[in-house]
C-alpha cells in the first residue's frame, strides 16, 4: 500500500511538473512575442515592409532601419528626428505621418555646416552631394573641401546662425545638415524647414565612446547608399583602436586644455570621448569627475586658478590646437599663460600640441588614440598623425 501510495505522489508531482513548465513556458513565449510586436511597432511605416534595422558597435545616438524596396529610414534619437530616404525612381508612400521628413535620393544640392562631418563625405568620396558650406574655403582643413571650393563646386553660404536663405532656396538646396550648435538659432530650423529644406542634427560630438563618433559615418553612408564604404572606413578605425588599446595602465596623467581669448581654460568634461581616448591609450585624465553629464556638454571653461590646482602635477600637457589654430613652442604657450611654468609637464618637457585639423577629422580618432599612445609609452613622433611635441 504504501508503495503504491509513493508511485501515485510521483507521478502527482510529475504532472504538476509538467503543468508548471508548461505554464512557464507560454508565458515567456508570449511575453517575448509582445516585446517584438511592440518593437516593431515603432518601425512600422505604413505601405513599406520592414526589413532590418542596422547593427551598432558604439554609437547610441542614431539608427538606422531598411525596408523592401530599399527604403531606409534615419532617426537621430535624442531629438527624434525621422528621416525616410526613398530611392531613385520610387514613389513616397502615402500616410507616412508628419514626424518622418522624406529625402528623395540622389542626394544633392547638401547645405553641410557640420564641419566634422566633411572627412566622412570626402572618405566614401560623396563630394558630389555637397554645394553649400558652412565656413568659407581658407577655413578648411579637408583638402577635398578646399578643392572644392576653389573650383566653385561648393560655395559657402552662411554659418550656421546665418545662412543665405535666398541662395539656398534658389539653387536648390535639399538638405542641411548641424552640429548641435543650430539648438540655440531654433529660428533657423524653422525658417529653413518652411523653405522645405529638411534639417539634420548630427549628435557625434554626444557620443561617449570616441568611436561611437566614427561610427556616425554609417549614418551618412546609409544617407548616400554607400553602407559598404562607410563600413570598410569604421572598420579600420577599429582595428586601429584594438592594436593600441592599453591592457595595464601606465598611471601617468593627463590635461588636455585650451587657453581661451578671455584668458580662461577650457578642458573636457570627464564623460567627454577625449577622457575616454586618453584611458583607451593607458593613460588618466586628470579631471576623474569634472563636469555635469546632464548638459551633455564636451568641454567646460574654469579660472586660471582652478586649472592650476587641478592640473598643475599632470605628468602630460595636451594643447587643443584645433580652435585658435595652434602654438609652437613651449614659450608660446607659456605667453598664453605664465603660471603655466610651475606645472610639473613643463618642468620634465611633456608638453604636446594637436594639429590644427584635428577637430575636422572626425575619422582621425584612431590614429589620435595610437598617437596618444605613442605619447604615453615613448613612441616615435615621426610616426604620429595627430599630436606633436612642443620644446
Amino acid at each position: 500500500m504504501k508503495k503504491k501510495t509513493f508511485i501515485l505522489c510521483m507521478l502527482l508531482i510529475g504532472l504538476l511538473g509538467l503543468c508548471s513548465c508548461g505554464s512557464s513556458s507560454s508565458g515567456f513565449k508570449g511575453n517575448t512575442q509582445n516585446a517584438v510586436k511592440e518593437q516593431d511597432s515603432d518601425k512600422e511605416i505604413p505601405g513599406l515592409t520592414f526589413e532590418r534595422s542596422m547593427k551598432l558597435k558604439f554609437a547610441e545616438n542614431f539608427a538606422v532601419d531598411y525596408y523592401k524596396g530599399d527604403y531606409t529610414l534615419l532617426t537621430t534619437t535624442r531629438d527624434q528626428g525621422k528621416f525616410l530616404v526613398v530611392p531613385e525612381g520610387k514613389k513616397v508612400p502615402e500616410n507616412i505621418g508628419s514626424d518622418i521628413t522624406v529625402i528623395q535620393r540622389p542626394v544633392k544640392n547638401i547645405y553641410l555646416v557640420a564641419s566634422s562631418v566633411m572627412d566622412n563625405f570626402a572618405a566614401m568620396d560623396g563630394m558630389d552631394a555637397i554645394t553649400f558650406s558652412g565656413l568659407k574655403e581658407e577655413d578648411w582643413y579637408i583638402p577635398e573641401a578646399k578643392s572644392a571650393m576653389k573650383r566653385g563646386d561648393m560655395v559657402y553660404a552662411g554659418k550656421y546662425s546665418k545662412p543665405d536663405y535666398e541662395m539656398l532656396v534658389s539653387k536648390n538646396c535639399s538638405l542641411a545638415i548641424e552640429n548641435t550648435m543650430i539648438t540655440h538659432s531654433p529660428e533657423v530650423v524653422e525658417k529653413l524647414t518652411d523653405f522645405k529644406i529638411p534639417v539634420i542634427i548630427e549628435y557625434s560630438s554626444y557620443e561617449s565612446h570616441p568611436l561611437g563618433r566614427v561610427e556616425w559615418i554609417k549614418f551618412f553612408g546609409a544617407l548616400l547608399g554607400k553602407e559598404e564604404q562607410a563600413e570598410k572606413i569604421f572598420s579600420e578605425q577599429e582595428k586601429i583602436l584594438n592594436q593600441v588599446t592599453a591592457d595595464e595602465k601606465t598611471g601617468k596623467t593627463v590635461a588636455f586644455f585650451f587657453i581661451t581669448s578671455n584668458g580662461m581654460v577650457q578642458v573636457r568634461q570627464s564623460m567627454d570621448y577625449v577622457p575616454k581616448m586618453i584611458e583607451l591609450a593607458g593613460g588618466q585624465y586628470i579631471f576623474e569627475n569634472l563636469g555635469d553629464p546632464d548638459t551633455h556638454r564636451s568641454s567646460i571653461n574654469m579660472q586660471v586658478e582652478e586649472f592650476y590646482h587641478g592640473a598643475k602635477n599632470a605628468d602630460y600637457l595636451i594643447y587643443n590646437s584645433s580652435i585658435d589654430g595652434g602654438i609652437l613652442s613651449v614659450q608660446e604657450l607659456l605667453d598664453k599663460c605664465g603660471v603655466l611654468s610651475d606645472f610639473k609637464a613643463v618642468k620634465e618637457g611633456n608638453v604636446w600640441c594637436t594639429t590644427n585639423d584635428m577637430y575636422q577629422q572626425s575619422l582621425s580618432t584612431g590614429y589620435l588614440i595610437q598617437d596618444i599612445y605613442g605619447m604615453l609609452h615613448g613612441g616615435d613622433e615621426k610616426q604620429m598623425r595627430y599630436l606633436f611635441h612642443l620644446e
